[in-house]
This record gives structure tokens, C-alpha cells and sequence, in this order.
């Protein structure tokens, strides 16, 4: 099972901060992954947008990237600052 991780407000959207899930298998990268989430964890579109950033096993990908059944995805959220 694929550990996933939300930050920010991504965590506050979703109700958890994690969860565990079975990729189904037409699931190979990570454009496929976020759209697959997106639109059945009631997203919303939210994760579309290019400003969520995904790391992978804890380094940032580029979109496409792979993922497997076994890694830890994150999904980050752009940070303001002032």
C-alpha cells in the first residue's frame, strides 16, 4: 500500500493529514496519481493545479515522475511568507 501524505491545507480539504492506499493499477506516475486523488478524495480540482508540489519517497519530482504500490507520496501545498 502507497503511504500519502498531505501538508497545509491539502490535510485540512482531505480531513487527515495521511492515509494508506492500494494504487489501482492504471496508476504509473505521478499526473495519473494526482488526478486519480483528486477526483475521488474530493479535491476538487485543488490538486490540479500546478503549485502542488509531490515528493516521492522524500525527494521532490518533477510531474510525470513513477510511483509504485510502495511508496510514500507527499502533496505540498505552495507556502506564502511575508
Amino acid at each position: 500500500m502507497a503511504h500519502i501524505l498531505y501538508f497545509g491545507k491539502l490535510s485540512s480539504i482531505f480531513g487527515e493529514m495521511s492515509e494508506t492506499a492500494d494504487l489501482p493499477a492504471s496508476i504509473s506516475d505521478t499526473a495519473a496519481l494526482r488526478t486519480w486523488i483528486d477526483q475521488t478524495r474530493g479535491f476538487d480540482g485543488v490538486l490540479l493545479h500546478p503549485s502542488v508540489r509531490i515528493a516521492v519517497n522524500n525527494e521532490i519530482v518533477p510531474d510525470p515522475s513513477p510511483v509504485s504500490d510502495t511508496d510514500e507520496i507527499a502533496f505540498m501545498p505552495p507556502v506564502g511568507g511575508g
